[in-house]
């Protein structure tokens, strides 16, 4: 069958369109996406802005008639933390709904963990032992650790990569100027009095692989070293906690309209690479993980794979 997913995210309304049944592997045959920055529509507030609304019933719209020409049987759509924070998150579903036709199911922090656990969990297969898998996204850090396919602990923390960088850096895709050393500073601070409870509560939890998925950790492990996308799907990428601090070390002293000149880096996110490094380093460092290996799956195959297995079998 075809399905299609669309991914409404802090960043981007992403379309995925794969060719999968149950039991399968899912190979994609149509990606699109709109550049909203939806977290960055936020009014102070805390409602998502008319402008932001707009966008987002135009990008659903643009989307959905894509899954349509694509003959698409089904759309699974869904929305994140910034559509999940927004304090107007009904009106701006209810208006999503009523001008596209399109219902968007909003996911609550812990089940992102959970789908994204599930896709990593089929990626490395059981041969990966007790998983550890780690994502920043735009808006939340996911964090779920388990044997099985259901993971024994999820959760998540509002420490998205855009989040901070809005909140802390202000700085924007086309600054010319790096946030201050007290700035920086004050995010590595903020950053570890929300980590610290959680790492204390995780103190039990044990692993064999840790697995990062998300732009953040494949553009940092790219810049450390690892293999370009050219190199295919099927490439081992990993990053390490020495490659990361040298990462850091660099892009903190090179302004985002410089930092997307470089090979890897997404000129729409360039911004924030920065906060989302000191994010990862935060999490590596306190967990003691030496090296993480990046998973190409995530969020959205996950909820591919839930989809497929509540299929019947075939007969």
């Amino acid at each position: 069958m075809r399905l299609g997913v669309l991914d409404v995210g802090s960043n981007t309304v992403h379309l995925l369109v794969v060719d999968a049944h149950r039991g399968a592997h899912p190979w994609p045959a149509h990606s699109e996406k709109a550049v909203l920055r939806l977290a960055e529509q936020i009014g102070r507030d805390g409602a998502l802005s008319r402008e932001g609304a707009d966008a987002l019933v135009a990008a659903v719209n643009e989307a959905k008639m894509s899954a349509v020409r694509l003959t698409a049987d089904d759309v699974l759509a869904f929305a994140t933390s910034a559509v999940r924070d927004a304090t107007n998150a009904p009106e701006v579903l209810a208006r999503v709904r009523k001008e596209t036709g399109v219902r968007l199911e909003v996911l609550s922090g812990a089940d992102e963990a959970r789908m994204t656990f599930l896709a990593v969990r089929r990626w490395f297969g059981w041969s990966a032992g007790r998983l550890l898998v780690l994502d920043i996204g735009g808006g939340s850090l996911e964090m779920a650790a388990g044997i099985d396919e259901v993971p024994e602990f999820a959760l998540s923390l509002p420490l998205g990569a855009g989040r901070l960088t809005r909140e802390w850096l202000g700085v924007g895709p086309d600054s010319g100027a790096t946030p201050s050393t007290q700035t920086v500073t004050a995010l590595e601070e903020y950053v570890q009095s929300v980590l610290g409870p959680v790492i204390d509560d995780m103190a039990g939890i044990e692993w064999d692989r840790v697995a990062a998925t998300s732009k953040t950790f494949r553009t940092l492990a790219r810049l450390a070293g690892a293999a370009p996308s050219a190199a295919g799907l099927w490439a081992r990428r990993s990053l390490t906690q020495t490659g990361l601090r040298q990462v850091i070390g660099f892009i903190r002293h090179i302004p985002p309209n410089k930092l997307a000149e470089l090979e890897g880096v997404s000129a729409r996110r360039a911004h924030q690479l920065l906060a989302g490094a000191i994010v990862a380093e935060a999490v590596m460092r306190r967990l003691g993980v030496e090296t993480v290996d990046i998973c190409p799956w995530a969020l959205r195959e996950g909820v591919i794979l839930r989809r497929l297995d509540q299929l019947e079998p075939a007969s």
